[in-house]
């Protein structure tokens, strides 16, 4: 069928619009169309050749629609059906039979080799192909092609479904680092790098988990605003003074829990001088340079105890995560709409730029 999609042509390059053509479903596939779709920071980082993708290609990785039509082998979702889609996973290797598809043996191929798992391209531009099953969907679309793993069924009709997308990545990844991945005891404290929609999203989880002290450290003070009336208990504009000292301010003792997104060297060694003994580390960003490297003190880390988590997709298994956020939201624990802006998909270049100077959290890409 003939898709419109915005269309990644070289590296640093804008987002241009274009008519491709896409395949029918294989028979593991589904054919979802569109409502809405995230507008992630993993996407930016393809785009400036920060992480590999083949070009010309389609991102988009947060897409949430309605299922118009699905394979022969799928039997977990029908047409019609509303559905989110998240991050793609082979289903046999030994972290996906252990329920941890996050940490899939085979996921940068399932996610970022701009092919499906038997080596074809799903989209083409006049003929010539492009690369396409970006998270096993490239959802920055009119219509994706999805697996049957990586859509996971809306069962509350009211459910907002063209806001859902980013709960298939950056709002799990935040509230799963709170909730799975260092599974944050009631009543302890937890340091926040970032007020972004990652951050933000640990934020909405450490206010479900009843964490005492939630400290966000975020330069704009917009999103500080934001983090205050979403529950955090304390802001840092990191501009004011040295990280630790701030955080040791608030809590003398340090924070049992932190969580950067930020993945800026000299914010992540500030980070460990502000660590409680036996304290936690989640390392969630994305460095612009991919050989960045944090100089860990070995006598600290053994003398205070210190774990280190690199987290992947907040540890999260979506089929199971994601049914859980949202009864959260629709019980109103877990406002994550708060979060959003939504722009209309044709003016994904200016959404871009809007989300870059923080004049939004995150940008949902809505077709009209």
């Amino acid at each position: 069928m003939d898709i419109t999609a915005a269309v990644v042509t070289a590296v640093g390059g804008e987002f241009l619009l274009d008519k491709l053509s896409l395949d029918g479903p294989a028979a593991d596939e589904v054919l979802v169309e569109i409502a809405g779709v995230g507008l992630c920071h993993t996407d930016l980082a393809v785009k400036e050749g920060h992480l590999p993708f083949p070009l010309p290609g389609v991102l988009g990785h947060e897409g949430s629609g309605v299922v118009v039509e699905v394979g022969s082998a799928v039997t977990k979702v029908q047409k019609g059906d509303r559905v989110v889609l998240s991050f793609n996973s082979c289903g046999t290797c030994p972290q996906c039979k252990k329920d941890s598809p996050a940490y899939c043996h085979n996921f940068m191929a399932f996610n970022f080799s701009g092919v499906r798992p038997d080596g074809t391209s799903a989209l083409s531009i006049a003929g010539t192909t492009a690369g396409s099953n970006f998270f096993g969907q490239s959802s920055f679309g009119t219509h994706a092609l999805a697996h049957e793993r990586n859509v996971v069924r809306v069962t509350d009709p009211t459910a907002p479904l063209a806001l859902l997308g980013p709960l298939g990545c950056g709002i799990q990844t935040g509230a799963g680092a709170v909730l799975n991945s260092l599974d944050a005891e009631a009543g302890s404290s937890l340091l926040v790098l970032g007020g972004g929609s990652v951050g933000l999203s640990a934020v909405l989880a450490a206010v479900v988990r009843e964490l005492s002290v939630i400290i966000v450290v975020e330069p704009i003070q917009s999103r500080r605003d934001l983090a205050l009336s979403l529950g955090a208990t304390h802001v840092i504009d990191p501009a004011a003074g040295p990280l630790s000292e701030q955080v040791r301010a608030i809590i003398p003792g340090g924070v049992d829990y932190a969580v950067d997104t930020t993945a800026i060297v000299s914010v992540l060694e500030q980070t460990l001088l502000s660590l409680a003994p036996h304290a936690s580390l989640g390392i969630l960003g994305v460095p612009s340079d991919p050989t960045a490297a944090l100089s860990l003190n070995l006598i600290q880390a053994q003398v205070l105890g210190v774990t280190i988590y690199g987290i992947v997709e907040g540890d999260s298994d979506p089929d199971r995560f994601i049914p859980e956020l949202l009864a959260l939201h629709q019980a109103g624990k877990f406002p994550f709409d708060k979060l959003i802006t939504t722009v209309p998909f044709t003016q994904i270049n200016e959404a871009v730029a809007a989300q870059h100077r923080g004049e939004a959290v995150k940008i949902v890409l809505v077709h009209e």
